[in-house]
């Protein structure tokens, strides 16, 4: 097994096959290599990537959503975790594919402690939910539809 050197902005290295991989526990003084080892932490790049959002996106959203925090390294950098990263695809389904406001998308994770929606749900009403989930997706495509029927009827 080779072991690979990455070193990151704030000159802390990284070791692809380090002790912890193979079963020998580190001591943890809290550095930010060692967080990362124990842990996966993502650089800001690689979740602008996996959730196809421009990285000014997401210092917006970290200003607008007070339950998005991620870490900061000591040189600055934001490192997120994968917590940070799910609730990063969370609100983008509500801005993106349901069609919350910033300001409804933040209520609607404020009063769900920001939990996914199937652990909020109580036992008794998962149709409910279900139900309402279905009638705002057809709210919406038909607004969607709505709206092109309307540039094609302006064109003329």
């Amino acid at each position: 097994m080779s072991a690979s050197l990455y070193i990151n902005h704030s000159q802390t290295a990284t070791i692809a096959a380090s002790p912890c991989r193979q079963g020998f526990p580190m001591p943890n003084n809290g550095t930010a290599a060692q967080v990362a080892a124990e842990k996966k932490l993502y650089r800001i790049g690689e979740v602008s990537r996996l959730a196809d959002l421009k990285p000014f996106v997401l210092r917006y959203w970290e200003t607008e959503f007070p339950m998005l925090q991620p870490l900061k390294s000591p040189g600055g950098s934001r490192l997120y975790r994968q917590d940070d990263v799910d609730m990063v695809f969370r609100i983008k389904r509500l801005l993106y594919d349901e069609g919350f406001t910033i300001a409804g998308a933040r209520r609607h994770l404020r009063e769900h402690d920001g939990a996914p929606e199937t652990e909020t749900r109580s036992a008794n009403q998962p149709a409910d939910g279900a139900a309402q989930l279905l009638s705002r997706k057809m709210l919406l495509d038909l607004r969607d539809t709505l709206r092109a029927f309307l540039t094609l009827l302006e064109r003329r």
